[in-house]
């Protein structure tokens, strides 16, 4: 197959999109199959497992969404089909202007994290499924025109899948393929220690909670890999909390670096209010780190509460704070967890995954 691959973002980005496209690129080239990536960038790509076509992130939105859509469907045209996990609008346009077939990959509903990029809206995801003012549905009609033209639309999670079926889509075309454990070569510490959180400082994942919860644990300390607009508000809140001493902030790391912090803790804190399927929680498994999560979005189908990790409701650091000071009290229980990691996500390994993702992009040429 020719196939013509539409991220959001592209390494040196990172997060778990930017995880997915290379990963997925090498398994096809791997496989004997043809792939172009066209993607928005930053800075040039540090990873080239193909031919990667870049659009400036630097011009005007119109401007760069527009050349994007126009690479993009200068690529389609010579290629048999195109997968998209981000950019939907683009690939959809490009489907129809090049007459190839569409599949895209979704990893939340991207008219809710349009609306709340511009202050449209407030709620979380559930209540956003329901109304909405004129610019909302809006967005709402514009997400399911271009979502509508995919033959397949892959979903990591049920939760999502139930979302994307409320949006009129054809269940048919609805497949859920959850991301993948990697194959990871990281040496584990010789002694773990340590609680840690790896992702966006956004209120999506409601760290805020988590320090709250710290604050109440004398004996937990964190560690805090990542970037993003809440950066200094929640140093802020955790000086506040006279938690400077027990809660590190280091900003964004290379996967690598992330991958050994985990290897390095007893365990990945996960406070998020709202979540889909998150890449951090099936890399920690993967390496023996249990999860202290929310039961939010699809984390109850990658995390067993009192197996491989302890679930609790979001939005109450009080319940947090119980979770982590049992985790921390009980050798046994830490020992226990950490032993079900690993197995836990053997059935979630790449070549599976990626090999799925392979045959629905097939069946779609056909």
């Amino acid at each position: 197959m020719r196939v013509v691959l539409l991220p959001g973002i592209w390494p040196p980005d990172i997060g778990g999109p930017a995880t997915h496209g290379p990963e997925l690129a090498g398994h096809l080239v791997d496989r004997g199959h043809h792939v172009r990536v066209v993607t928005m960038a930053s800075a040039p790509p540090t990873e080239r497992p193909c031919e990667i076509l870049t659009v400036s992130r630097s011009q005007p939105f119109p401007i760069r969404y527009g050349r994007l859509t126009a690479r993009a469907t200068g690529a389609a045209r010579s290629a048999d089909v195109v997968y998209a996990s981000a950019t939907y609008a683009a690939a959809s346009a490009a489907s129809a202007a090049s007459r190839r077939p569409l599949v895209v990959k979704l990893v939340s509903d991207p008219a809710y994290e349009r609306a709340r990029r511009y202050g449209l809206f407030e709620g979380t995801l559930e209540e956003f499924q329901d109304g909405g003012s004129p610019p909302v549905a809006a967005l709402k009609r514009a997400r399911t025109a271009a979502l509508r033209r995919a033959r397949r639309v892959i979903v990591p999670s049920r939760y999502l899948a139930q979302f994307a079926l409320g949006w009129g889509l054809d269940a048919e075309r609805v497949v859920v393929v959850p991301n993948p454990a990697p194959a990871l070569a990281v040496e584990e510490a010789a002694e773990r220690h340590g609680l840690v959180f790896a992702g966006r400082l956004t209120r999506q994942k409601a760290l805020h909670t988590a320090l709250d919860a710290v604050a109440l644990v004398p004996e937990a300390e964190l560690l805090v890999i990542g970037d993003g607009p809440d950066r200094e508000r929640l140093e802020q809140h955790a000086s506040e909390l006279g938690l400077n001493a027990r809660v590190r902030f280091v900003g964004s790391m290379p996967r690598a670096d992330v991958l050994k912090a985990f290897a390095a803790a007893e365990a990945l804190v996960l406070s998020s209010d709202w979540e889909n399927f998150p890449h951090t929680a099936v890399e920690a498994l993967a390496l023996g780190t249990p999860l202290i999560a929310t039961w939010v979005g699809g984390v109850p189908e990658i995390v067993t509460d009192g197996v491989n990790g302890l679930l609790v409701p979001p939005g109450s650091p009080d319940a947090l704070a119980q979770a982590l000071q049992r985790f921390l009290g009980s050798a046994e229980l830490r020992g226990r967890l950490a032993g079900a990691a690993r197995s836990s996500v053997e059935h979630l390994s790449a070549p599976l995954v990626y090999g799925r993702i392979e045959e629905l992009l097939a069946e779609a040429v056909r």
